[in-house]
């Protein structure tokens, strides 16, 4: 009979032990660091200066630990993905239950939101600066410190599914999101998708070329600035201004 086989051969025969859960987790936490730490920087740039960043990336790490706990390997996403969602949900949600934007800031933005709207359905195309000035009562100059004042608003509007307040994901990032859990929910995920995709289509030019550039190229303000020879606070305006667009017409198709 052959002799049996001593422990150390017996080790390497199973392999090493399979590494401590607790060890693995910090290991994920430190990998992802840097990914936690962008995505709370890129969301900061448009907040207010008193908002403590150390809190957001807190959040984040709350958000990545929770993907490590939840995630499932079997529904064909990629980690880097998933975790992306939770972090950026974990730093929102924390925002959301800070509730730092005034309420007379929430109403101006709501009246943006239905006068581009209700400006857009009477006329076939999207409204100009000269438009809602004047449905507003102010003049352009005056329009254009309303819409800076209300771009903390827009920071989280696209971050919001109008048919869900709970939702992790921003409505954007529906556009590339296929993790659904239900055949319901996908038909949902794709009504959106296509309406997203059509509202974005009909925006004047500069306000897509800023959208495409911020959520899929992932540019910062500053660098589509140098792309488009705009000051970053114009690229800001322009933003807000394509955000309220959006956020408007998705919450008209959804109530009415």
């Amino acid at each position: 009979m052959p002799k049996s086989c001593s422990t150390a051969e017996a080790k390497s025969v199973t392999g090493p032990p399979p590494q401590n859960p607790a060890k693995q987790k910090e290991d994920l936490i430190l990998k992802y660091a840097p990914l936690i730490k962008y995505i709370a920087n890129r969301i900061a740039a448009r907040l207010p200066v008193h908002i403590d960043i150390q809190d957001m990336i807190n959040s984040g790490v709350l958000g990545l630990m929770d993907a490590i706990e939840k995630f499932d390997p079997d529904k064909g996403v990629k980690f880097e993905t998933y975790a992306e969602y939770r972090v950026k949900g974990s730093i929102l949600d924390s925002l959301r239950a800070m509730d730092w934007v005034p309420r007379s800031v929430r109403k101006v933005a709501t009246i943006l939101e239905n006068t581009y709207v209700d400006l857009e359905k009477r006329h076939g195309r999207p409204a100009t600066d000269e438009e809602v000035a004047a449905a507003m009562d102010v003049g352009v100059e005056r329009l254009h410190k309303i819409v800076n004042r209300v771009s903390s608003v827009s920071m989280v509007s696209l971050e919001r599914d109008p048919k869900s307040s709970g939702s992790k994901h921003s409505l954007l990032d529906k556009l590339m999101d296929e993790d659904t859990t239900t055949a319901f929910d996908k038909i949902d995920s794709e009504e959106l998708r296509d309406l997203l995709a059509n509202h974005i289509e009909r925006m004047p030019g500069k306000e897509k070329q800023v959208i495409s550039l911020y959520y899929y190229n992932e540019l910062t303000m500053k660098e589509i600035g140098k792309i488009l020879k705009l000051t970053e606070s114009r690229v800001s305006q322009i933003h807000t201004k394509a955000v309220i667009r959006l956020r408007g017409k998705l919450r008209k198709s959804y109530v009415c």
